[in-house]
C-alpha cells in the first residue's frame, strides 16, 4: 500500500518591515514637531500666552513667555514622534501619540495667543471647554446613532438626514405648539421617520445601504428646504420662533474650577447625551440586549441558530438611532438657532468619522466627537482674537481633523463584520 507523503507548508509571520505604522507615526509627529519648534517659535512674540481658568481675561490663569512656549512644546512633540520612530511597545503608542499631538497643539496656541493684539492674548478656557460640548453635542448624538445601527449590521450614512429632519421637525412643532417638550418629541419623530425608511428599504428590500443613506440624505434636505421656504420664510414668528430650554445649573458641581462652569451650567441636551453615551456602553456590553446586537452585527447566522430575532432586532435597533439622531438634530433649533436651510452642514458625516475613529464603541464615539467639537472650537476662537491666519482656512479646520484622524490616526480598525450586509434567513 502506498501513501502519499503531505508537504509541509510552512506558516511564517507576515514581517512588517521597518516601516510599521508606529514608525510612519513617529516619523509624521518628529516632522510636525520640528515644524513647530521652528515656525510657531519664530513667528510667537514675547508677550505672556495666558490661559485663564475664567470665563474672561481677569482671574487665575496658566501663563508662558509665547516663544519659550512655543519652542518648548514643540521640542516635546518632536520628542514624542522620535520615541514612537524609534519603536516603543505598542501598549504604550497611544499616551506617547497623545502627548506629543496635545504638546503640538499647544505650542500653536503659545504662537497665536502670544501674538494676538494687546486685550485679546488670552485664551479663556472655561469658554472653551463649554464651547467644545455645545459643538459636539451634535456629533455624539449621531455617533450614538451610528453605533446603535452598525452594532446591529445596518450601515448608518444617513446621520445628516436624521440630525436634520430632527432640527426641522423640533423647530416647527416647538413654534406651534409654543413647548420645547413637544419640540424635543417631534424631533425625536422626525428623526426615526428617516430611520424607518432606512430600516424598510435596507432591511426589507436589500437595498443598497450606503446608496440608501445618500438618497435618504438628499430627501431631508429637500423636504426641509421646500418646507422651510413655504412656510418658516413666509411666516417666521408662527412657524420659526421654538421656545428654548434654558440652562440647569447643578448644585455644588457647578463650582468646581474651570470644570464646573463649563459642564454644569449646561442645557438638557448636554446632560442627555452624556447619560446615553453611559447607557448605550453599558446596555452594549453588560446586557442581554447588548449581546444579541452584537452577535448580529458580527454573525446574524449563528444568532439566528439561537433564537435571535435579526430582522426584529435590526429594525429596533435602527429606529432606536433615529430617535437619538433626532434629539442630536433638536439640540441646534431648541438651544440655539433658528432653523435655516442644511444647517447641519456636514456635521452627519463627521459623526460618521467619529464612530470610525471610536472604534464604533459608545465612549470612543464621545471622544472623537470632543475632539472634532474642539477642533470647531478652536477655529471660532481664533478667528475672535483676529488670527492671521486666513478665515477660509479656519473654516476648513474641523473637516481637516476630520480627515487627519480618519486617515492618519485611525489605523488599521474593523467594522462589525456583518456591517452593510442585508441579511436573508434562510
Amino acid at each position: 500500500m502506498s501513501t502519499t507523503a503531505v508537504p509541509e507548508v510552512a506558516v511564517t509571520a507576515v514581517d512588517e518591515g521597518f516601516w510599521t505604522r508606529v514608525r510612519k507615526t513617529g516619523a509624521v509627529l518628529l516632522a510636525l514637531g520640528v515644524l513647530a519648534t521652528v515656525l510657531f517659535g519664530a513667528l510667537a512674540t514675547d508677550q505672556q500666552a495666558r490661559f485663564t481658568l475664567s470665563e474672561t481675561e481677569g482671574g487665575a490663569a496658566l501663563e508662558i513667555n509665547g516663544t519659550i512656549g512655543a519652542i518648548l512644546f514643540g521640542i516635546i512633540a518632536a520628542a514624542a514622534g522620535a520615541a514612537l520612530l524609534a519603536g516603543v511597545p505598542k501598549r504604550w503608542f497611544t499616551l506617547v501619540l497623545g502627548v506629543g499631538l496635545v504638546a503640538f497643539v499647544l505650542s500653536f496656541l503659545c504662537w497665536q495667543v502670544s501674538a494676538a493684539p494687546e486685550g485679546r492674548n488670552f485664551m479663556p478656557l472655561v469658554n472653551v471647554i463649554r464651547g467644545t460640548f455645545i459643538l459636539a453635542l451634535p456629533l455624539i448624538f449621531g455617533a450614538l446613532a451610528g453605533v446603535l445601527c452598525e452594532r446591529s449590521g445596518v450601515v448608518n450614512v444617513a446621520i445628516e438626514g436624521q440630525l436634520l429632519m430632527g432640527a426641522f421637525s423640533g423647530a416647527l412643532f416647538g413654534s406651534i405648539s409654543g413647548s420645547v417638550w413637544v419640540g424635543l418629541v417631534a424631533a425625536a419623530i422626525g428623526g426615526a421617520l428617516i430611520s424607518l425608511l432606512l430600516a424598510v428599504f435596507a432591511i426589507r428590500y436589500l437595498v443598497d445601504q450606503v446608496v440608501m443613506g445618500i438618497v435618504l440624505n438628499l430627501l431631508a434636505v429637500g423636504v426641509t428646504g421646500f418646507l422651510y421656504e413655504r412656510l418658516m420664510q413666509t411666516d417666521a414668528t408662527k412657524y420659526n420662533s421654538a421656545p428654548r430650554f434654558s440652562n440647569w445649573e447643578i448644585p455644588l458641581l457647578k463650582d468646581i474650577p474651570l470644570i464646573g462652569p463649563a459642564l454644569f451650567r449646561g442645557n438638557i441636551f448636554l446632560y442627555l447625551g452624556l447619560l446615553l453615551v453611559l447607557v448605550i456602553h453599558i446596555a452594549l456590553f453588560r446586557t442581554r440586549w447588548g449581546l444579541r446586537t452584537r452577535s448580529v452585527g458580527e454573525h446574524p447566522t449563528a444568532a439566528d441558530t439561537l433564537g435571535v430575532k435579526v430582522l426584529r432586532l435590526r429594525y429596533r435597533n435602527v429606529l432606536m438611532a433615529g430617535l437619538v439622531a433626532g434629539v442630536g438634530g433638536a439640540s441646534y433649533t431648541l438651544a440655539l438657532y433658528s432653523f435655516t436651510k442644511n444647517m447641519i452642514g456636514g456635521k452627519g458625516f463627521i459623526a460618521l468619522a467619529a464612530l470610525i475613529f471610536g472604534r464604533w464603541s459608545p465612549t470612543g464615539a464621545l471622544l472623537a466627537a470632543l475632539f472634532f467639537g474642539f477642533a470647531d472650537q478652536l477655529a471660532t476662537y481664533l478667528g475672535a482674537i483676529g488670527s492671521s491666519i486666513p478665515s477660509q482656512f479656519l473654516a476648513m479646520l474641523p473637516y481637516l481633523a476630520t480627515i487627519l484622524a480618519v486617515a492618519g490616526l485611525v489605523g488599521k480598525v474593523r467594522a462589525p463584520a456583518a456591517d452593510g450586509k442585508p441579511y436573508i434567513k434562510g
